[in-house]
């Protein structure tokens, strides 16, 4: 087992004592046992690492630069992997497989997809008599989820860094450990004094505190749709720039003569991939109603091989929720889903062991589309399956909830999924199962979300854009 205790603060460069002595403890939802602490920041330590981040500002940092940055963290956080793997494990219950591949390769080809885009990145270009220049946006406050604690903070920090800014990081409570050791590979990089700064503590607080900051140029935050709103109103009484990453309820819209047993087999997947504990994951499956019940004997043959278990052991597929807090959301879901008439398939809300925050892998059936459960993002491992009439019938349900982050289409062709996609109001769907592109942009419609994270567009969110009008 780690020693997970960590008492210091990564300010301008350097760890340094949190000015208070609170802390927050870090509870594996596997044991119920406290297995680490890490420091509650006061306004005092907010203060310290905006004005650092300040201070290292540098608007016309070369691109030279900025890209021997992004490597030295890059290098330094690979050799760290293995040992982040065990932690986001130990800290949130993601199976250590997960861990090892969803949870971590995923955020290095990300990583790699930022160095992709600066190094192909055109910062000037000429628009009539006019030199338009693209320049760092000033000073970022990241503040990250539990759900994927090194994708989100990869996401956030790696393209800052890309574009010349400073940031101040707040992890979450529930799984902040990871992003320590994260930071532990900022700190090896040798990055200048305050270019990324660490400081954790109550959302309610530390995170509303940098969201208002006068000093704070961008917010990015990932999380639910309510505290993204709260981040938003906040941070416009400063009017500055925001970029909003929040919740989902995503459809996988099978149409007819799709091949109904791979759109359903993936479609529970990615439904229970993390534990459910995912903002993109598939939550509602639309069927025909001609292909309903095969496609429910399908789904509980699938569910079948998801196993629950500690998440430790290599055949663990879905370990425990993240957190007590969690573990009772998903609980009163499912018992409120039941009261409201759907047909429980499979699992429940029963307790699957004594110990840990477990869910087993539940699926409903007969789901009315405006239901709590057809229309609120669950966070847990939790499928809904709803029956269609005709492809008007699929689209508006489809379309039929406020949010709009991610789906699926699956068709006979490609040219027809791709036909309905484009009716969807969502910000990424897989067609035909078409794979996870780590360089894509990702973000969300409606209340899912502002802006867009990867690649070359997740990069120019933290770029400011400058107009010279030259002489004629």
């Amino acid at each position: 087992m780690h020693d997970y205790d960590r008492s210091k603060l990564f300010i301008d460069g350097r760890w340094v004592p949190a000015s208070g002595t609170g802390h927050i403890d870090v509870v594996n939802p596997a044991t119920e046992e406290v297995i680490g602490r890490v420091p509650s920041a006061t306004d005092a330590d907010v203060e310290a690492a905006v004005a650092a981040a300040q201070r290292a500002f540098d608007p016309v940092v070369s691109v030279g630069e900025r890209r021997e940055r992004l490597d030295a963290v890059i290098a330094a956080m690979t050799k760290r992997l293995p040992t982040i793997a065990e932690t986001i494990t130990d800290e949130m219950g993601a199976p250590i497989r997960v861990a090892q591949t969803v949870q971590t390769q995923v955020p290095l080809a990300v990583a790699n997809g930022f160095v992709e885009a600066l190094a192909s990145y055109r910062f000037e270009e000429r628009i009539g008599n006019s030199l338009v220049t693209r320049e760092p946006y000033g000073v970022v406050a990241a503040i990250t989820p539990w759900n994927y604690p090194l994708y989100q903070v990869v996401a956030k920090v790696l393209p800052a860094i890309a574009a010349g800014c400073p940031v101040v990081l707040k992890p979450s409570n529930e799984a902040p450990l990871s992003v320590f050791e994260f930071i532990d590979a900022v700190a090896e990089a040798g990055l200048p004094d305050g270019a990324v700064n660490l400081v954790s503590g109550p959302g309610a607080a530390i995170g509303e505190r940098l969201a208002g900051h006068p000093g704070v140029d961008v917010v990015s935050f990932t999380g639910s749709t309510q505290v993204g709103s709260r981040v938003g109103e906040v941070a416009g009484r400063t009017i500055k720039k925001v970029a909003l990453e929040l919740g989902g309820k995503s459809a996988n819209v099978v149409l007819d003569g799709a091949n109904l047993a791979a759109a359903v087999k993936v479609g529970v997947g990615n439904a229970f991939l993390n534990g459910g504990q995912t903002c993109m994951a598939w939550t509602r499956l639309l069927v025909p109603e001609k292909h309903y019940q095969e496609a429910l004997e399908i789904i509980e043959t699938a569910v079948g091989k998801y196993t629950v278990g500690d998440p430790r052991e290599k055949d663990t597929r879905i370990g425990p929720l993240a957190s007590e807090n969690q573990y009772e959301t998903v609980r009163g879901y499912i018992e409120r889903a039941e009261r409201d008439g759907a047909r429980l398939l499979t699992g429940g809300a029963d307790p699957v062991r004594d110990v840990g925050y477990y869910v087993a892998p539940t699926v409903f059936a007969d789901v009315d589309p405006d239901s709590e459960l057809g229309q609120e993002e669950v966070f847990g491992p939790v499928l809904a399956v709803i029956a269609y009439t005709d492809t008007d019938d699929a689209l508006r349900i489809a379309n039929g909830t406020p949010y709009g982050l991610s789906g699926a289409v699956w068709a006979g062709d490609d040219e027809t999924a791709i036909g309905f996609a484009r009716q969807v109001r969502t910000g990424q769907l897989d067609i035909n199962g078409g794979p996870y592109n780590p360089a894509a942009p990702f973000g969300g419609y409606k209340k899912s979300g502002l802006g867009r994270e990867l690649g070359r567009v997740g990069f120019e969110e933290f770029l400011q854009v400058k107009s010279l009008q030259l002489p004629a």
